[in-house]
């Protein structure tokens, strides 16, 4: 394989490039694709000695994310994995600044941390740039996502992570929502990034999968060090199978991420007019719409009947499929109680907008 940070592709569009990437050196005779590699074990005194450390599979994939990214990748066997690993960076007894409205999963992890003394969290609103630095000082690591999961806030990332690395605290950012095609944190200075690889980046909701970037700089691979470590010894490692699937499913990742976030951005100025809609939440970009319905109550029941009323759209807790798909997040345990109770997030795919329009409109139309 090419080196990950040659120029080889620098002059190249990421839209090229998510094609070209990660493709074995060009050879007489050579495979245009990488080989899956099947291995516990490799024979002795070569460059792997054990399949935990290392497969051949992994690279290809690492390799091109880690370039669109600008940086270096690892993968892990889950977005959750990558998560812990992040992490992991954070000192026993340290301290974390996180959004009190991000992902579930960070958010239960933080909480039952902070509970069990591993750790203190500091939960800020990430949009109030002054008071997330306010909440820096003596912190050890910054957590970011932005747009967040699901309420689709914005951050200023730049701002932040000028203030934290002033305070002496790493940045972390979960970019799974605008994947490096539509944002590049290492550019503002964050140290870690981190993929779901699940979503957007596998595309086709059948692997599960997570990355850390790190910049290729001496901290970086520092950090990269330090993470990988973690991977060896926690153990949470990819599947062959998956992580070739991965690298299939990113060579359609411009394509697909273009069609869907032309597909949301049509999708949420529609049901901006639908009166059973009291709130729509998109930031302008991206391919995830989340939306609030009025009903009974705290409009709870009209939201759930949303979910279950769709023929096109899927029921399901995911995103970043070619699928469109719907979910009231505050059905999952651990949903941060910022989340409002009626609020459906819309992981808008590629299908054909008029028929997600006419699916969801005779959706909400019968809720009345």
């Amino acid at each position: 394989m090419e080196h990950p940070n040659d120029d080889a592709h620098a002059d190249l569009s990421p839209r090229t490039k998510v094609v070209a990437l990660g493709r074995p050196e060009r050879t007489a005779g050579a495979a245009l694709n990488p080989p899956v590699t099947f291995t516990s074990t490799y024979i002795q005194d070569g460059p792997i000695n054990y399949a935990r450390v290392d497969n051949p599979t992994w690279t290809p994939f690492e390799e091109a994310v880690g370039e669109l990214e600008g940086g270096r990748a690892l993968l892990f066997s889950s977005g959750m994995a990558a998560v812990h690993a992040a992490l992991s960076l954070v000192p026993a007894g340290g301290t974390v600044v996180a959004p009190a409205a991000a992902y579930n999963g960070v958010v239960v992890s933080l909480t039952e941390a902070e509970q069990e003394g591993r750790l203190s969290v500091r939960w800020v609103d990430v949009t109030d740039t002054d008071a997330t630095v306010a909440a820096l000082p003596g912190a050890d690591l910054l957590w970011l996502e932005s747009p967040s999961n699901p309420l689709l806030e914005l951050a200023d990332i730049s701002a932040l992570t000028a203030a934290a690395h002033e305070a002496g605290t790493l940045v972390v950012v979960d970019n799974t929502f605008a994947t490096p095609l539509l944002q590049r944190p290492l550019e503002d200075g964050v140290d870690v990034v981190v993929h779901s690889a699940t979503k957007y980046l596998a595309g086709h909701s059948d692997v599960i999968l997570g990355l850390t970037v790190t910049a290729d700089t001496e901290h970086g691979r520092g950090l990269h060090t330090r993470l990988a470590r973690q991977r060896t010894l926690g153990g949470a490692i990819a599947g062959p199978m998956e992580a070739w699937l991965a690298l299939r499913g990113l060579r359609t990742l411009s394509l697909r991420l273009e069609r869907a976030c032309a597909n949301a951005a049509d999708l949420a100025e529609r049901l901006r007019s639908h009166p059973r809609i009291s709130r729509v939440r998109y930031p302008g970009w991206g391919a995830i719409v989340s939306v609030e319905v009025t009903g009974d109550g705290d409009g709870t029941e009209a939201a759930e009947a949303l979910t279950t009323g769709t023929r096109v759209w899927s029921p399901s807790t995911s995103l970043g499929g070619v699928e469109s798909q719907l979910e009231r997040r505050r059905r999952q345990p651990g949903e941060p109680e910022a989340v409002p109770v009626n609020l459906v997030r819309l992981s808008v795919g590629v299908e054909d907008v008029e028929d997600l329009w006419t699916d969801l409109r005779r959706a909400l139309d019968a809720l009345a």
